[in-house]
């Protein structure tokens, strides 16, 4: 057999089961506020059932290995099945009735995206709003990873999960074993979730605002309980807070856990790392003086506003606080561009990494060396380590292919009539896993708009942006699907 299919959809079982059970916190918020729970609870219970009796059918198994093709067709379809299953809250409790607005809602909550076809998020009944946080919650470190800590119980491995969800450049091992990885990221990534929820009430936000924004920053998802989203709170304090979180996020867990673990100088030789604040503070002093030189509204103003704006952004998180499609033509330039930059790697930000870009720059010049001297060896350091040429294959392979794949999706976007400013931010956004684009869909707009065709087309962008495409388009290569 060329799929171990009892052990997948024993697994996908797991995950819709672990989903429902997700759906099912949501509850307590609702009886709270005196909203209807019974459409949530009807969702909890037929995604868990659903995952449940897909559990039972398929437990029966005498093989248990999991192999890296089984790995990526998990990864796939378990994104797809608890999106699918996802939408069924939106639905059934009529916030958003209509199929195709709820699966991009709620795709685009599972893949931390943050863009949005609520046109009054307020009136959203809070049941519901914290459903749409928690599954950016969710989908930041990734059921899979979850799935990875549990699944040793079963007697199942799980390093071809992990492969699958994280391809490329993979962050660096904690410890031997995969599940204890799994374990210290969520250990890590819960206990910032609560650390910001609780500084954010003490700034003045209630515990329903605080928790929810909890949720999305660490995800770097940016689903916000307000519609004029981290712009409502006219608050420094917890404007330099999410920032912060948003930063966090947008680092490598890794170097989160050397930092945490007090080893500094280790955090700090790493060159990723060390490129993402340099990138980060040039950008925030440049655009915060031309804003600065251009608004009567005062240094410490215009600096925070564009801190806030370049760390949303390039962290993929998608809060907004300012437009800054309205600053000036070359500054929503410069927000144009870092939809492409992305944070680091191993962490729940999307786009394409700062340290793929630091390869490829790296690769670039060294190219020129070679061409003066085509006899000598000069290999790409990263870290002041020779990087394989494999990976330096993989990162020219990956931003080609990222950037084909952006040009299809314009192409494709341009025959649902936007104009030439949406179509490009509106793609950028979705595959960038970003949130705000540029035109109908920046800032201060929403996806509402756009037509259905486009909402799927975008919706199947986003998974590819949260997978980091490989791991979806080798579904599409025909030698995938061979017995060998």
């Amino acid at each position: 057999m060329r799929f171990n299919l009892r052990l997948i959809g024993n697994i996908l079982g797991l995950l819709l089961f672990l989903n429902g059970s997700f759906i099912l916190l949501c509850i307590p918020f609702s009886i709270y506020y005196n909203e209807p729970w019974l459409p949530i609870l009807a969702s909890g219970l037929i995604t868990s059932a659903a995952g449940a009796v897909l559990w039972y059918l398929t437990k029966k198994n005498k093989n248990k290995e999991l192999r890296k093709k089984d790995g990526y067709l998990i990864v796939t379809l378990g994104w797809f099945f608890m999106s699918l299953f996802g939408t069924l809250p939106f639905v059934l409790s009529g916030a958003i009735p209509d199929f195709t607005d709820a699966f991009f809602e709620t795709i685009s909550g599972f893949t931390t995206t943050g863009a949005s076809i609520l046109t009054d998020i307020e009136s959203t009944p809070k049941g519901i709003l914290f459903w749409r946080s928690l599954t950016q919650w969710i989908g930041g470190m990734g059921i899979i990873v979850l799935a990875v800590a549990i699944l040793p119980l079963l007697g199942i491995g799980g390093m071809q999960l992990f492969i699958a969800e994280a391809p490329g450049i993979s962050p660096d091992k904690m410890k031997p074993r995969i599940k204890d990885v799994a374990k210290r990221l969520w250990l890590i990534y819960l206990g910032l979730t609560f650390a910001e929820t609780l500084l954010l009430m003490a700034g003045g936000m209630t515990f329903f605002d605080s928790i929810n924004h909890g949720l999305t920053t660490m995800a770097t998802g940016g689903f916000s309980t307000k519609n004029a989203s981290v712009a409502h709170y006219d608050s420094a304090y917890i404007q330099y807070v999410i920032i912060a979180f948003m930063f966090l996020a947008g680092t490598n867990f890794t170097i989160t856990y050397y930092g945490l673990k007090g080893k500094f100088r280790k955090v700090w030789e790493n060159e990723e790392f060390r490129m993402y604040i340099i990138i980060v503070s040039l950008l925030a002093v440049i655009i915060s003086f031309f804003v600065f030189s251009h608004d009567w509204a005062g240094f410490e103003k215009s600096f925070r506003d564009s801190l806030f704006q370049v760390v949303s952004v390039i962290t993929t998180t998608g809060y907004v606080t300012a437009d800054y499609t309205t600053w000036a033509p070359f500054v929503t330039i410069i927000f144009f561009l870092l939809m492409f930059l992305g944070a680091s790697a191993g962490s729940t930000a999307g786009g394409i990494k700062v340290v793929r870009h630091t390869l490829l720059f790296k690769n670039s010049f060294l190219e020129m060396k070679r061409q003066l001297h085509p006899s000598a060896v000069i290999p790409v350091r990263l870290n002041n380590s020779a990087v394989s040429r494999d990976i330096t294959y993989n990162v020219l392979a990956f931003v080609m292919i990222y950037l084909l794949t952006f040009s299809v999706g314009v192409f494709l976007i341009s025959f649902t009539g936007e104009d030439f400013n949406t179509t490009l931010g509106a793609v950028a956004t979705t595959l960038g896993n970003i949130g705000p684009g540029l035109g109908e869909v920046g800032p201060v707009n929403n996806f509402a708009s756009i037509t259905p065709f486009g909402k799927w087309v975008l919706s199947f962008l986003m998974l590819l942006g949260r997978l980091e495409l490989f791991t979806v388009l080798i579904l599409f290569n025909p030698n995938f699907w061979k017995k060998y």
